[in-house]
């Protein structure tokens, strides 16, 4: 509804002469061909165009829209007749101009609600707070929210690949914060983000999966070491990796409470999952922590004697035992890799291996269980003791061998097959 307020008939004379009376802080002047209209002029000189309106809840509305000196009263007044058909079809263009002053930029965003919630809400949180400030912020950080298109995740993407030492993985890595950042603000109805920019991006294809993992000679060889380390604790950790696959932190964050001696059981809280999980523990895990020297009021089972507290980081002491061991390219999570390959090589299902490890899909297992080439070769060796067992034809043990090694073809060539 439009309050019909005649005043005086506008022409543009009439507004460029127009002039705040002496002693007044500003005058209105209605324009009687366009109920709505009105023009202000102040004792500053300064004259702006305005409308005049009720909202829907009956509230009377003044709002400026534009400069008298800049706009003509012919344009003011078309663009009056468009913004008073607007609001009564509903449709408040001074909300919207209202909303857009309140987009934040991506910074603001990032420092004000993202990463505050995140360290509450994530306990990896530093991962995405580096990712942020080395790599996102740089590009995005100026940008308001509503002005960050594809483009910008494209060019996003393009300069972390000029950082040549960055595989696709990382690459990867850096994406998923940005994505889960954007993801936040459309949940949070972050005004200004009306779809996800990151998402039109495609990932980067990986293919920098690591098959380490220690052999039998390896395994000697670095449990000799351990027993000559001088090192107060490596030797108690490295073991409890090797026996029960867990992760660096969680043996480094182990405490007294959470071992069920009786049930055999290590119980994992805080993991990198965000699910507590249940360890089973082995005999030989068993008798390793009753053999760990116990300080009355310290619950951390791998202290250190220094602070009484968990390591923080063993790398300098693990680096040294694995040089000396010949195995400097095996990392700790390689144990983990270990682990599961042990279990799959003494027949233990890919099943029984994601429990153990806490995976909750089955895909990440089966990057951990390789198998020996002497568990291929038995197996295989098993299709060919059953094809004789049927058949009733034994081959020798010199035919045996040679089938372990050698295809049928090769075979074929050597004269061993017709």
């Amino acid at each position: 509804m439009i309050l019909p307020l005649p005043r005086t008939l506008l022409t543009q004379q009439v507004v460029d002469s127009m002039l705040c009376p002496t002693g007044k802080r500003r005058i209105d002047y209605f324009d009687t061909r366009l109920p709505g209209l009105l023009i202000k002029a102040s004792d500053s000189g300064r004259r702006s165009y305005y409308i005049r309106y009720v909202d829907t809840h009956g509230r009377t509305k003044e709002k400026r829209f534009a400069d008298a000196g800049i706009m003509s009263l012919a344009d003011a007044r078309n663009k009056a007749k468009e913004l008073l058909a607007r609001l009564s079809l509903g449709d408040d263009p001074f909300v919207e101009k209202n909303q857009r002053r309140t987009v934040p930029t991506y910074r603001d965003f990032i420092l004000k609600r993202y990463l505050p919630y995140m360290k509450t809400h994530k306990r990896s949180w530093r991962v995405d707070e580096a990712q942020l400030r080395l790599h996102i912020l740089p590009v995005l950080g100026g940008l308001y929210m509503d002005e960050i298109k594809k483009q910008h995740a494209i060019e996003l993407l393009r300069q972390h690949r000029e950082e040549k030492r960055f595989k696709p993985s990382s690459t990867n890595r850096m994406l998923n914060v940005a994505h889960r950042t954007f993801s936040c603000a459309l949940e949070w109805e972050i005004q200004g983000v009306a779809s996800n920019p990151i998402s039109a991006v495609r990932k980067l294809r990986e293919n920098n999966l690591r098959d380490r993992y220690l052999s039998n000679e390896e395994l000697r060889r670095l449990i000799a070491e351990l027993d000559g380390s001088d090192h107060p604790r490596i030797k108690e950790i490295i073991i409890m990796l090797i026996l029960t696959g867990a992760r660096r932190n969680e043996v480094l964050g182990a405490k007294w409470c959470d071992i069920d001696f009786q049930n055999r059981i290590w119980r994992i809280e805080f993991n990198k999952s965000g699910i507590t999980r249940y360890v089973p523990l082995s005999t030989g895990a068993i008798q390793l922590l009753r053999n760990v020297d116990r300080v009355p009021g310290v619950d951390y089972i791998f202290f250190n004697p220094a602070t009484m507290q968990p390591y923080v980081n063993i790398f300098h002491a693990w680096n040294r035992v694995r040089k000396d061991a010949g195995i400097k390219d095996v990392r700790l999570h390689d144990l983990r890799h270990s682990y599961a390959s042990f279990l799959v090589n003494q027949g233990r299902s890919i099943y029984e291996v994601q429990k153990i490890l806490g995976h909750s899909n089955v895909k990440t297992t089966q990057r951990y269980a390789h198998l020996s080439n002497d568990t291929l070769l038995a197996a295989t060796n098993s299709v060919s003791d059953y094809v004789s067992n049927v058949s009733g034809r034994v081959l020798d043990s010199r035919m045996k061998n040679i089938a372990a090694t050698f295809s049928s073809v090769e075979m074929r060539n050597a004269g061993f097959l017709p």
